[in-house]
Order: structure tokens, then sequence, then C-alpha cells
């Protein structure tokens, strides 16, 4: 499977939504780093670049737009899936604007995450 080896970072600020898609991830052959925090986040994919980032839009600090903006000065090619469970107008064109290369309403279809994540980490 040509997800071996792959490395996806994932910023969730909901503990069981990190845990649940951590699972899903590893199961499908991906190595995976979770960070419930922005900024810890943005300082480890300055340290490391991931062959695909998850980021949650709506987070306590810096939000998911937040981060989209502050990766186009580390990365501006940078592989960002936007997650979000509270969709809104105008939301998405946003988050695509901002660099984004995909934005996936929760709850999440694993099938359509790892295609999605497939997808965004050959583009680059």
């Amino acid at each position: 499977m040509a997800t071996y080896g792959r490395l996806v970072f994932l910023v969730d600020d909901d503990g069981s939504v990190r845990k649940a898609l951590r699972r899903v991830l590893v199961a499908s052959g991906f190595q995976v780093k979770v960070f419930a925090d922005s900024m810890e986040f943005l300082d480890a994919v300055a340290a490391q670049q991931p062959d695909c980032l998850v980021i949650d839009l709506h987070m306590p600090g810096l939000t998911g737009l937040d981060v989209l903006r502050q990766l186009i000065h580390l990365d501006p090619r940078a592989p960002a899936i936007v997650i979000t469970a509270h969709d809104e107008p105008d939301t998405r064109e946003q988050c695509i604007s901002a660099g984004a290369k995909a934005y996936l309403c929760k709850p999440l279809d694993a099938e359509v995450l790892i295609d999605t994540i497939e997808q965004v980490s050959t583009q680059v």
C-alpha cells in the first residue's frame, strides 16, 4: 500500500477526535504525530516536514485558519487538509484561499480522509 511510511501531522483540540483519527490513520499505514495545540504543531512543522497536515478549524488560541496563514511562511506548498464540525458559509473558500488543499466536514468518513491525504500528499 502506498501510504506506508508517509508522515501525517494532526492538530485537533478534542482528545477523542485525535485518538480516533490517529487509530484510523495508523491502521491505514501512516506514521502519525498528534498535537492538541496549534503552536506546538507549528513548531513541529518548522522542524520536520510531514507528508500531510490535518488541521482542525475551530481550536482555542490559533484557529485552523490562523495556522494556515502561518504555514504559508514555512512552506507555501504545505499539503494541508482542514477538518471541521462547524461548516459555515464561505469558510471553505477562506481555507482554500489561505492554502488548504482540501476541506472536510466532521464526522469524517475514514476512506474519504485517507483518499484525501493520499491525493494532497502526492501533489507536492
